[in-house]
């Protein structure tokens, strides 16, 4: 029995809010247990210097922990962000990259700004998961205002924590889980089951490719019951607008 009573292959109750706060142009609350991540998308009129001129745009991401979103207070980064802070967020900037097609932004740059408020696990994944529903509000913003043709977004993006407990494969770890896991994966994968990255290790001993491919098949059905919520908090046209038949093609602007 897992520390919450959960089934091996259970999530955490989940709950995304979309348009959360008034003034970004795109923006989503996720709560996954007691994790909880606020979530902003800003777009920006211009777009890093190395790619002035490409005639195509840019997503990119910070990342911070609350000083009391764990049960210790940690130091605000005032200054620069920390090592694991910086980690997380090129692994947001990359995931959400990877479903966005550059070229149909045009010269611009979408922030994705994820603040955990409370943490107990998870907090990068539940960021990925919900910056994707503030990015495509901030997509829909642009298309709204006819500021971009097309639609950018080729298909929905998450991300969820698996591992091994006492040898056991389990869905979505707790922080207490997370933190005796014997392995611990974070899966990045679109809707329709391609994956965008994987990071993970044992911490123990060594595991077997058996087992990774069963930590991979739980994380796809985690992936599927939060990429349903996402579409359900989004809507049916915007959903739509998503998931075109055949996606926007991959045209080498990623």
């Amino acid at each position: 029995m897992r520390p919450d009573g959960r089934k091996f292959n259970e999530l955490r109750p989940l709950k995304i809010t979309r348009t959360y706060l008034r003034n970004p142009e795109g923006s989503a609350l996720i709560e996954l247990g007691g994790t909880k991540v606020i979530c902003t998308a800003s777009v920006e009129d211009k777009v890093p210097q190395f790619l002035r001129g490409l005639d195509q745009g840019w997503v990119t991401a910070e990342y911070a922990m609350l000083p009391r979103s764990t049960a210790v207070r940690s130091q605000r980064e005032r200054n620069s962000a920390k090592s694991r802070s910086l980690e997380i967020q090129r692994l947001i900037g990359r995931s959400l990259r990877a479903v966005t097609d550059l070229k149909r932004l045009g010269e611009r740059t979408i922030w994705l700004d994820c603040d955990v408020i409370e943490a107990d696990g998870g907090t990068r994944t539940a960021a990925i998961s919900g910056a994707f529903v503030a990015l495509a509000e901030a997509c829909l913003f642009l298309k709204e205002r006819d500021l971009i043709t097309g639609f950018p977004l080729s298909d929905f993006l998450a991300a969820i924590s698996v591992g091994l407990l006492a040898g056991n494969p389990v869905l979505d770890l707790a922080y207490a889980e997370d933190s005796a896991a014997g392995v611990d994966l974070n899966v990045v994968m679109t809707a329709d089951g391609k994956l965008v990255e994987v990071q993970g290790a044992a911490e123990d001993k060594p595991f077997s490719r058996n087992e990774l491919e069963r930590l991979l098949d739980l994380a796809t059905a985690g992936i599927t019951e939060i990429t349903a919520c996402q579409k359900s908090v989004l809507g049916e046209d915007l959903s739509r607008l998503i998931a075109a038949p055949g996606g926007i093609k991959d045209n080498g602007s990623r």
